[in-house]
Order: C-alpha cells, then structure tokens, then sequence
C-alpha cells in the first residue's frame, strides 16, 4: 500500500530529471586547424605573471594558383598568397621540444585549434589576435638541430 505512491512519485521524478539532463546536453563541435608550412621566426618562450610559460612563433602557409582565362592548366601565371599565423604551444611537454627545436625555416606541420582574443598595445589600443592553440608538431625537415 506504501509502496505504489512512493513509485508513482519516483517515476515522476526520474522523468523529469530526465527531461532537464536533455534539455542541458550540449551539441558537440568540433575546433580543430591543420597547417603545413615552414617557420618565419625561431621561438621565443613567454611568461605571463603567475601563469605558466607560452612557446610562440610563426608559421608561413601559401596558397598557390594560377591566373588567366585560357582552359589549358600550364597557361597562365602563377599568383601565390602567403598567410602568416601566430602559433602559441602551452602543453608543458611540447612546449619545451618546440622551444628546443623549432627553427626559422623548418618545414612542420601542426595540429591545433583556433583562439581569438583581445589585448592592449603599449599606446592603450584594444587589439584583436588570432592564435592557434598548438596540440601536436610533427617536424618535416632536417633542420632539427640543438639550440647552442
């Protein structure tokens, strides 16, 4: 006799903290850049007050194409556009190997994610910055030499 309304009340409840677990699940997406190119500057190591240290450098990535109306491919000129990307390591790890051996020139692809962020210049002016959040750095290049 005591246990039926104690069910009927637990079914309730269960059904709705069911309900509002669906309505909290968040949509899955997805963050992720891949870039091949070769490094224009050697890294610098960056501390911040009271949090950990940063690896940042550049990496260079071209886009080729070629120019003109004809419809045979080898016609025309070649036109390339280079895009310029701030790389940002901050996993302890990957951080010091990519400090150790990253070099101005290198050919390395990296794995990582979009940042975009905010900060002040030396004259007060808000900034915008596109960083990509480094997870992986796999060196394509024989230029993998210790730092002296």
């Amino acid at each position: 006799m005591f246990r039926r309304p104690v069910l009927q009340v637990f079914h309730q409840f269960v059904r709705h903290e069911s309900e509002v677990a669906s309505s909290l699940v968040l949509e899955r997406s997805m963050n992720r850049v891949q870039l091949l190119g070769r490094v224009g500057q050697d890294p610098v190591m960056r501390q911040v007050e009271g949090k950990n240290p940063v690896t940042i450098f550049s990496l260079a990535t071209n886009e080729m194409w070629r120019s003109g109306d004809s419809e045979v491919y080898q016609m025309g000129d070649v036109s390339q556009k280079t895009t310029w990307h701030r790389i940002s390591v901050f996993r302890p790890g990957l951080r010091d190997v990519a400090y150790q051996y990253v070099k101005k020139g290198a050919r390395i692809y990296v794995e990582g994610k979009v940042d975009y962020g905010e900060y002040m210049d030396k004259n007060n002016v808000r900034r915008q910055a596109t960083t990509i959040i480094a997870d992986n750095i796999i060196f394509l290049s024989d230029q993998i030499r210790e730092k002296a």
